[in-house]
């Protein structure tokens, strides 16, 4: 067991490896009323090709497939999930990111029956021919939905434009196409590979007993072998794939997504540069910048306007997107923008204004259970600590800034814009 602390804000948790193979952290919070739990693996929509010790070579399974997954695990032979949860009063849900897929509950009361049941699903697949078959349907009606979501498109489309390998570029949910490839034995493959505990993490925050939830895993985590999972990252090209996408649906005025494509990073690396290009966008196109205002009283811009840092597992992109009347004016004028702050130079006290705010919100972060207990998952399935974000806004420079603006290369973009659709 590994007490993580930082003298900086006086916090502190448990990293334990158990004995399963599984990764463990508790971060228990004195005064909430509130428990948070998360059981993760690391296996998103991005991981569709692998190999374990098993396995004579690489195999690729269909786009989708960890979503697909993630739906089907709730049931088994007898009951679904939520029915336990029901009976309890946790409130449960699910997600699949590009790099993750976990189940979690909150819950102010009977928390240990409640990781029970979390330890107990998760552990327990049960896939029948005929509710793989059932699912299809489902997930497809979602996938139709988010076909015609403007908003969805937009950013997929821009992923698509920045991409050209990386299975980012393609929708967490799949296409109706991948999907309908899906059957019990593919699900089973993946769960087997990717459920192994070895690969999966435990997180929990808020109102719970370090010893009794200790107990329940040592009784319930099922010991799994490292089977040597490795997973393929296909070798991005640095340059966007293409420049534009422009797709019509029904929408009040054009949206758009401008997407600049960095080289990719990892661990404490990826992590550095995602805090330094956020506060440089910040500092640059942000609602407080000299250039937000002017775009707003143009016209050309609204407060729908955005900018931040989208990264993973080897991709790392600077993202913008809004509505605008001209987006290709946007585009060019953010350009402009970026161009003349290289040249004549930045402003360093607004520069320690947003590194203040940045520093204040990660640390307001550390209030909340559930952005506690999530952001362990994210930052131990990323490779970083949970405390390096704070150390690494705090030692930021405005060298720093400079340097990553020099470093950006501003015309290696794409942008992806939804018109409105001619509905006459």
């Amino acid at each position: 067991m590994e007490k993580i602390t930082n003298s900086r804000i006086n916090e502190e948790y448990l990293r334990i490896k158990h004995k399963s193979g599984a990764t463990i952290l508790l971060y228990p919070m004195k005064g909430y009323s509130t428990a948070y739990a998360l059981f993760a693996t690391k296996y998103g929509s991005v991981d569709t090709t692998f190999k374990t010790d098993e396995d004579p070579d690489f195999v690729t399974v269909p786009e989708g497939i960890a979503h697909y997954l993630e739906h089907k695990l709730f049931e088994n032979d007898e009951c679904d999930a939520f029915d336990l949860y029901a009976k309890t009063g946790a409130s449960a849900n699910a997600y699949t990111s590009f790099d993750k897929t976990a189940y979690l509950f909150s819950c102010s009361q009977k928390f240990e029956e409640n990781l029970r049941i979390l330890l107990g699903f998760v552990q327990e697949p049960y896939f029948t021919d005929a509710t793989v078959a059932k699912e299809q349907g489902i997930i497809g009606q979602e996938i139709r939905m988010y076909e015609d979501d403007p908003g969805w498109r937009v950013f997929f489309n821009c992923l698509q434009a920045m991409y050209e390998k990386n299975p980012v570029r393609i929708d967490i949910a799949g296409t109706i196409e991948s999907i309908a490839k899906i059957d019990k034995d593919l699900l089973y493959r993946c769960y087997n590979t990717f459920y192994n505990l070895n690969n999966m993490v435990i997180a929990v925050a808020g109102n719970f007993d370090v010893d009794k939830t200790l107990e329940i895993c040592d009784e319930l985590l099922k010991p799994s072998k490292d089977h040597g999972l490795q997973v393929i990252v296909p070798e991005e090209p640095l340059t966007v794939h293409e420049k534009r996408n422009v797709q019509k649906l029904s929408c009040a005025i054009p949206l758009f997504n401008i997407g600049w494509k960095f080289p990719a990073y990892s661990g404490k690396e990826q992590y550095k540069n995602y805090i330094i290009y956020n506060i440089l966008m910040e500092l640059c196109l942000g609602k407080t910048s000299d250039f937000y205002n002017r775009m707003y009283e143009s016209g050309l811009l609204n407060d729908a306007f955005n900018v931040g840092v989208f990264c993973g597992r080897g991709y790392f992109s600077v993202i913008a997107d809004g509505e605008s009347s001209d987006p290709d004016k946007v585009l060019s004028e953010i350009e402009k923008e970026l161009f003349r702050l290289r040249k004549e130079g930045l402003d360093e006290e607004e520069f320690i204004t947003i590194r203040n705010k940045t520093y204040g919100e990660l640390v307001a972060g550390f209030n909340n259970v559930e952005s506690v207990a999530n952001a362990m998952i994210a930052q131990e399935i990323n490779g970083v600590g949970m405390y390096d974000g704070i150390e690494i806004t705090a030692n930021t420079t405005f060298a720093d800034i400079k340097s990553a603006l020099d470093n950006m290369d501003i015309e290696n973009n794409s942008i992806s814009i939804i018109e409105p659709a001619d509905e006459n």
